[in-house]
């Protein structure tokens, strides 16, 4: 049977499941094992693909970034991160609107996970939101939107996987994140300001309040000094980094903050560990099916279509795959997409001649916006059953926002330069640049 016959059937069992409510694992690998089938593809090569797809020490990151982000939301430390954003913001038109975006920029430094800034902004603002008035719609429109920025800032496990699966400088990555996630809370910010709820605005917290707010939040808020100085000055790799803030956590913050919680610790550690096996068994069964999708020449099909349309023009290449990449969103989370599809992204980057680190940023920026589009949108599905409110409600609250989005998508693909500068200064060679040899200072490429 010919390849692209193989890949359409695949392809079609794939989507067939997932509509059906299979899990997308289990999906993935029904589609895997219909192509191994109707071609000479082998079940024992097929095992062996995944268990290469999650056998990479990179990924040991994700599971310390997520007990990162468990030990601090069920030692109740980011009630004192809460506290700080209202003294900072509570008083601007959007009240707790405001609130909800920058406790998102402070927490998404410290989980890098969308999913568990959904849960921990659900349950810290999701109630007071409630009691002063807001729509839930907008509340689950709101927080979901914030989630999206743990996609973006360091220590985003997107970009952890796809530095892992794309041989990508991840720390690169995390540099380069920080100015589109940066403009996606400005934006949301603004867009409460102008647009949202008014909301309950809370007098103007004097200096001396906003002082003793940051006193009381200065040890959870070491976590992101911890895991960007580490990164940036070489002294552990994001694995080691997540390790070193796992200990922080336990050493310092939680007998600091709540010692109480010592006995809570085994069970934080089995539920990260819990939670980790979703997105692992995720990864291995999108390796095999990104294997075969290669094999099968179906990302070469891809890039030659996407090709005869761009030429090597690279803003419309990164166009091309933006909007593959927000119809595949729809369907498939961040992580499988990016394993499925890493052998077309790394020929169209060539194609192009576009700095790895620079597509990495914008095609997570792109999927971060699919996880509050439909049909799938699973953040914005989660808020909305934590929230309490229909899942079309919040979408249709949401609709608005996706201005935000669209205009830092397209200023990331259009303004590399910007996107860019930071990792160029802080970490020159994580995006190819090299020594000078007049020996001060190092020449980037354009």
């Amino acid at each position: 049977m010919s390849a692209p016959v193989v890949l359409a059937l695949m392809s079609i069992c794939f989507l067939s499941f997932g509509y059906l409510g299979v899990p997308v694992p289990f999906s993935l690998m029904a589609g895997v094992f219909i192509g191994a089938v109707l071609s000479d593809v082998s079940l024992a090569a097929i095992i062996q693909k995944i268990f290469d797809g999650v056998d990479s020490e990179a990924l040991l990151a994700i599971p310390f970034f997520l007990l990162v982000g468990e030990l601090m939301s069920s030692a109740n430390v980011v009630v004192r991160i809460a506290n700080l954003s209202v003294s900072l913001v509570g008083h601007i038109r959007g009240g707790l609107s405001q609130v909800v975006v920058v406790f998102s920029m402070f927490f998404s430094e410290m989980s890098g996970s969308t999913t568990a800034d959904v849960a921990v902004m659900s349950r810290a603002l999701g109630g007071p939101m409630k009691r002063e008035g807001y729509e839930p719609a907008f509340i689950a429109a709101i927080i979901a939107s914030a989630s999206t920025i743990a996609a973006l800032v360091p220590p985003s496990i997107t970009a952890v996987v796809y530095g892992a699966v794309g041989n990508v400088s991840i720390a690169g990555l995390f540099m380069a994140g920080v100015v589109p996630g940066l403009m996606i809370g400005f934006g949301l910010m603004i867009y409460c300001y102008f647009f949202g709820p008014s909301g309950l605005r809370k007098p103007r917290a004097p200096l001396r309040q906003v002082v003793f707010a940051a006193g009381d939040a200065a040890l959870p808020l070491m976590i992101p000094v911890i895991l960007l100085g580490g990164i940036l000055t070489g002294w552990f790799t994001p694995t080691e980094a997540g390790v070193v803030a796992v200990v922080w956590i336990i050493l310092v913050v939680i007998p600091a903050l709540n010692r109480g919680h010592f006995r809570k610790i085994p069970y934080d550690f089995c539920l990260a560990g819990l939670i980790f096996s979703l997105p692992l068994i995720t990864i291995g069964a999108a390796n095999a099916f990104g294997w075969m999708l290669a094999y099968l020449r179906g990302a070469s099909y891809i890039a030659e279509m996407i090709t005869s349309i761009a030429g090597h023009d690279p803003h419309l290449i990164m166009l091309l795959m933006v909007l593959l990449f927000t119809v595949v969103g729809d369907f498939i989370e961040p992580v499988p997409t990016i394993i499925i599809f890493m052998p077309l992204v790394n020929t169209l980057t060539e194609a192009g001649d576009i700095n790895g680190v620079h597509m990495g940023v914008v095609l997570i920026a792109t999927l971060a916006f699919g996880l509050i589009t439909p049909p799938y949108g699973l953040v914005l599905l989660m808020a909305s059953k934590f929230v309490g409110v229909s899942f079309a409600k919040a979408l249709r609250a949401a609709l608005p926002i996706y201005v935000v989005f669209f205009a830092t998508i397209a200023f990331a693909i259009y303004f590399p330069s910007v996107v860019l500068w930071l990792p160029q200064k802080v970490l020159p060679e994580s995006v190819g640049c090299f020594k000078s040899p007049a020996g001060t200072g190092y020449i980037c490429p354009k």
